[in-house]
């Protein structure tokens, strides 16, 4: 039931967005040169998917998580992005692949291992991961694995189509935040 939405939401919010997107991604070309940013991800299972965002820091910025890159590499353009969280506006795509749900646990990287582990133990990986969930809303971010893998475990064993609409809003309307970056 929650993929139809998926798919439904995805397809309706990259048409809404069309314009967007494209004014986005040519501001990209004059801010970086680059205006996607693909990266592999853990995916559904811990295959490998590439997520799709639009690039919010300098082209020579490690591809470690976001919480262990420097507040520097963000430029001002990219910093407007992840503060009203259109940089994730190109996921819509991975979700209408199917690599990624609307809702469900932030896929991270495969050099996060503390994080992969502990979502292991939980059974995390047995869903899609998504664009925002019960952590994203509430300010957990991956800088503390394990209690986002609880968090992300809480989120998943009592998901509803109610939760999944809430989560959805509050993202839209702004609560939480993006992942943490050091300030440097």
């Amino acid at each position: 039931m929650l993929r139809f939405f998926d798919i439904v939401l995805s397809v309706i919010g990259l048409f809404i967005f069309l314009a967007i997107l494209a004014l986005i991604y040519l501001m990209g070309l004059f801010d970086t040169g680059s205006p996607f940013f693909l990266q592999q991800r853990v995916g559904r299972h811990r295959k490998p998917f590439i997520l799709v965002k639009f690039r919010t820091m300098r082209r020579d910025t490690l591809s470690v998580a976001t919480h262990l890159v420097d507040a520097s590499a963000i430029t001002k353009f990219g910093r407007l992005l992840r503060e009203t969280k259109l940089d994730e506006l190109p996921q819509l795509w991975n979700v209408l692949k199917g690599e990624m749900s609307l809702v469900g646990p932030r896929p991270c990287l495969f050099n996060q291992v503390e994080l992969i582990d502990e979502r292991a133990k939980r059974g995390v990986f047995e869903v899609r991961p998504g664009i925002t969930g019960l952590a994203q809303v509430n300010k957990i971010d991956m800088s503390t694995p394990v209690l986002l893998a609880e968090t992300d475990q809480r989120m998943l064993a009592s998901l509803s189509l109610t939760d999944y609409f809430r989560y959805i809003f509050l993202t839209i309307i702004g609560k939480g935040s993006g992942d943490r970056v050091k300030r440097g």
